[in-house]
């Protein structure tokens, strides 16, 4: 019985020590995975993942005559050829001014149904002018955007910084590669604390409906990436972010985009096949690809497809482009 005794102890010894040996290497696992991640993120190197790739309506629209689809056939057509998410264009909404509540949560229940998030609502106003009623005007506007994205459910909208209205058509600031001349008796420094001014006083609705401002390389005065920077640095809120458009850098893309590169949340993403409407540009991106890991964003790609080829095949080609570049780790 003795014996009995000390080899049930001597077991029951064995099996604590066992699991305190075991409790302690897991304890121990975890610390060195707590290190190990630390030393990665010390030394800059940073986990990486697929972008998902969504798709603007403007991209099947593209401002042609008898091509604005309604939103439900791009949400439609965005799930069947195989895209993640979809960017909505504000102006291509029914009643876009004062569209339904109805209206809004019948677009979500048919993302939903269709497997696609709404992922952006982009947006267009200007603050660059002069007038104080103008520029109001353009905030009611941004504020009216960020309330439809939030009962969207879009965590992000496009804005832009908007331009001096000095070039009267689209098709000449394009032949002017986006370059126009200041209004007549104002300075840059004016426009930009217009611009400044005007989307601080759109913050407090954008952080009370959790909405953030993707401002765009949009021409005007964020056409370059000193100009859009200027503004990001200046305003200084994490509810204002960049939205970067890799056709909209017409020199050197590759470098202005990795100049702001760090402060982007949204890509809008162009191709031309068929040629573009306004120009063509020969994009790597297998290089703009690199260029966003670099900086470790993880954000949507959205597709704004620009060209005068068919949208049915022209679309489909650009995912495959997209998707080669941006849907692989590292």
């Amino acid at each position: 019985m003795r014996k009995m005794i000390q080899r049930r102890t001597f077991l029951g010894r064995c099996a604590a020590v066992a699991a305190a040996a075991g409790f302690n290497s897991r304890l121990f696992g975890q610390a060195t995975g707590e290190q190990t991640n630390n030393a990665t993120q010390d030394s800059g190197q940073k986990p990486s993942q697929p972008n998902r790739i969504a798709v603007a309506t403007y991209s099947f629209w593209r401002f042609k005559d008898n091509l604005k689809l309604p939103i439900e056939t791009c949400i439609d057509l965005a799930s069947q050829m195989g895209f993640d998410g979809v960017d909505i264009l504000h102006i291509q909404m029914d009643n876009p001014d004062k569209p339904g509540n109805d209206y809004l949560q019948n677009l979500k229940r048919r993302a939903l149904i269709n497997g696609v998030d709404l992922c952006c609502l982009s947006t267009h106003q200007s603050f660059v002018s002069p007038d104080e009623a103008a520029r109001q005007k353009n905030i009611d506007h941004t504020i009216m955007c960020i309330e439809l994205a939030y009962n969207l459910g879009i965590p992000i909208i496009r804005i832009n910084t908007g331009r001096w209205g000095t070039t009267k058509s689209f098709d000449e600031l394009m032949a002017n590669r986006g370059i126009e001349p200041v209004l007549p008796g104002y300075t840059e420094d004016e426009g930009f604390k217009w611009v400044i001014d005007s989307i601080k006083k759109c913050l407090p609705a954008a952080e009370k409906c959790g909405v953030i401002l993707g401002l765009e390389n949009h021409w005007g005065l964020s056409r370059t990436p000193e100009g859009l920077m200027r503004t990001i640095n200046a305003v200084d809120s994490p509810w204002l972010r960049v939205l970067l458009d890799t056709g909209n850098f017409l020199e050197d893309p590759y470098g202005k985009l990795d100049q702001c590169a760090s402060q982007a949340v949204f890509m809008q993403a162009k191709t031309y096949f068929g040629g573009g409407i306004w120009y063509t540009l020969d994009l790597d991106y297998a290089r703009i690809a690199h260029i966003m890991r670099k900086h470790s964003y993880r954000g949507y790609v959205s597709l704004e497809y620009e060209g005068n080829e068919n949208y049915k095949t022209a679309i489909p080609k650009s995912l495959d482009v997209l998707r080669s570049a941006f849907g692989r780790i590292g």
